[in-house]
């Protein structure tokens, strides 16, 4: 098998369910990937076919695609931080329980979630929710959950290794409980990835290396400590590509599954709103350790043959 474990985001979508994922995977040139199992704005959920799921782990076999790297992203729509209204409080909880089970039929072991941001509820406050939240969601066995680094928009929480490791700490069934480091998240958040081997040991101290699931890879278009998480394309960014490397091909890292999100790239002529997903030539570009300036012209070129 490939020694790079990469991947990006994938669509998923209620004719193809998993399948169609995996052969969105293949024609990126990955070995991993994520994807959510429904919109993530909203809560509307469609059954999964077991015979796509079936085949779909089957195609993952024969091609060289192993299951513990893929990954499911819980919806935006879920914040475990605020409980101003125990409603939505309540739903949020029940909903995240929803998407493990659905995790589970179609075997997927790692679900990222976004902590969730207090709202005004104050740091402390939102860190207790979110802790009492995941001990009512993690009972049992079942699928880890990885708590995604952010980069400290508004009132998120999860800015900070620290409070990640609270979060943690706080949880009965921490085995369940695991972290995806963000790159553009913790580079907009002020830690400097210029020098990622003391972020990564400060990762290490705080949160413990054994607890790191699975990294985003994504260029940031905003120095650090900027607090803004708006994403940039490999080499297009305030990271920059060399670091970009660093970090992918860390040693620490070679095991762990290495996801992209970078920003789809728009048409030339701006009245046609047509986007194209980057990730079969940022791999490419990442394989071949090589910054390609020529990227966004050559993926308009690609899609446009």
């Amino acid at each position: 098998m490939d020694e790079l474990i990469i991947g990006s985001h994938v669509s998923y979508n209620i004719a193809e369910g998993l399948a169609g994922c995996v052969l969105e995977t293949l024609k990126y040139g990955a070995n991993a990937f994520m994807f959510y199992t429904g919109a993530p704005q909203n809560t509307i959920r469609a059954g999964i076919d077991l015979e796509l799921t079936d085949l779909a782990h089957k195609t993952m076999k024969e091609q060289g695609i192993d299951i513990k790297n893929v990954i499911i992203h819980a919806p935006y729509i879920i914040n475990l931080a605020n409980n101003k209204d125990l409603e939505k409080y309540d739903f949020s909880i029940n909903f995240l329980k929803q998407e493990l089970k659905r995790s589970e039929i179609l075997g997927v072991n790692k679900v990222v979630l976004h902590p969730g941001s207090h709202v005004g509820l104050g740091e402390e406050t939102g860190l207790n929710n979110i802790i009492y939240a995941l001990n009512q969601v993690l009972e049992g066995e079942g699928p880890i959950i990885c708590l995604e680094t952010m980069a400290g928009k508004g009132t998120e929480l999860g800015k900070t290794f620290e409070e990640i490791k609270t979060i943690i700490d706080g949880v009965s069934n921490s085995k369940r409980i695991m972290v995806c480091l963000d790159t553009c998240h913790i580079s907009d958040a002020g830690y400097d990835l210029n020098d990622f081997d003391k972020v990564l040991s400060e990762f290490d101290e705080v949160i413990g290396l054994e607890k790191l699931g699975c990294v985003h890879i994504n260029d940031s278009k905003n120095v650090y400590g900027s607090h803004k998480d708006r994403h940039a394309n490999i080499g297009f960014g305030e990271i920059g590509f060399d670091n970009m490397i660093k970090i992918i091909y860390h040693q620490a890292l070679k095991k762990v599954p290495k996801i992209l999100e970078t920003p789809y790239i728009s048409e030339n002529d701006s009245s046609k709103k047509r986007t194209y997903p980057p990730y079969k030539q940022e791999i490419e570009m990442i394989r071949a350790k090589k910054f390609n300036p020529n990227l966004i012209t050559d993926i308009r070129k690609y899609y446009n043959r």
